[in-house]
């Protein structure tokens, strides 16, 4: 049995700097890896099939997992079957990257086990065509984002901790993205920039998931009272800095939905993995 971990994300902002003639948007944003980790056993059998336990509710030619095993079939030197075990720890549909993140592991993992030879770009590619998020999980390091997420550039960020809630609600990526009121023109920035005033990066996402789901804006207006409350990804999760006069314990005791106290990451867990 081989059991790792699969690490979440923040995106410290998120900006839509355009929209391509394939009707796909152009984004920047910053991914920063953090130690709010699902684990994955990989139950290597003499079988041909695939078995995922503990995702029962999402159909299997939908799941990560199962897409990001598929996919890796052809390059196998040395195919067995697998049973998959996830313990969720990452909430769905929270803007956490947690189904990108057990694609990505699954690619890392297998390329090993099945002997695949393939390197790291190569399977940054190939996760790709299973979402935008798989390849930053892939590299495992924190990066500044471009293009629809795949243009990567790897960054040191400064360690922090977060308080993270999630809002009882499920985001519709759809649902935000049609959106006419959507901010798609936001002017292209630099690294350099943010790290001279984070403050002003925000997420074009925000005002909208806020209109739109009372929970996000109720989690929000609650972060804001300690720190500078922020959206990552689509939502539904809302984060902010932790910092020295915070009362943690009182602020997460009394959060109006679950609260996770989480470390930023250098890199994954699964940078350099090795069978």
């Amino acid at each position: 049995m081989i059991r790792v971990p699969s690490p979440a994300k923040l995106n410290l902002f998120l900006h839509i700097t355009g929209r391509r003639a394939d009707g796909y948007h152009e984004l920047q944003s910053i991914f920063e890896l953090i130690d709010l980790y699902d684990w994955m056993n990989f139950y290597p059998n003499d079988d041909s099939a695939i078995e995922i336990v503990g995702l029962e509710q999402v159909d299997l030619k939908n799941n990560l997992i199962y897409r990001a095993a598929e996919i890796l079939k052809p390059y196998a030197q040395k195919l067995c079957g697998l049973k998959i075990q996830i313990e969720k720890n990452i909430p769905m549909g929270a803007g956490l990257g947690g189904g990108s993140s057990n694609a990505a592991t699954t690619l890392i993992v297998l390329n090993q086990l099945w002997q695949c030879g393939l390197n790291i770009q190569q399977l940054a590619e190939l996760g790709l065509q299973l979402g935008a998020d798989v390849p930053v999980f892939v590299h495992g390091q924190n990066a500044w984002a471009e293009g629809v997420g795949e243009h990567l550039s790897f960054i040191d960020l400064a360690q922090k901790q977060y308080i993270i809630l999630k809002p009882d609600c499920f985001i519709s990526t759809q649902l935000l993205f049609s959106q006419k009121t959507l901010t798609r023109d936001s002017k292209p920035t630099t690294f350099c920039a943010y790290q001279l005033k984070p403050s002003s990066f925000g997420n074009n996402f925000e005002p909208i998931a806020r209109s739109l789901y009372p929970q996000v804006d109720e989690a929000m207006h609650y972060l804001d009272q300690f720190g500078q409350a922020k959206l990552t990804g689509t939502g539904a999760c809302v984060f902010t800095d932790i910092n020295a006069e915070m009362n943690i314990a009182e602020i997460v005791e009394n959060a109006p939905c679950k609260a996770y106290v989480v470390n930023s990451l250098k890199q994954s867990p699964l940078y350099d993995f090795q069978l």
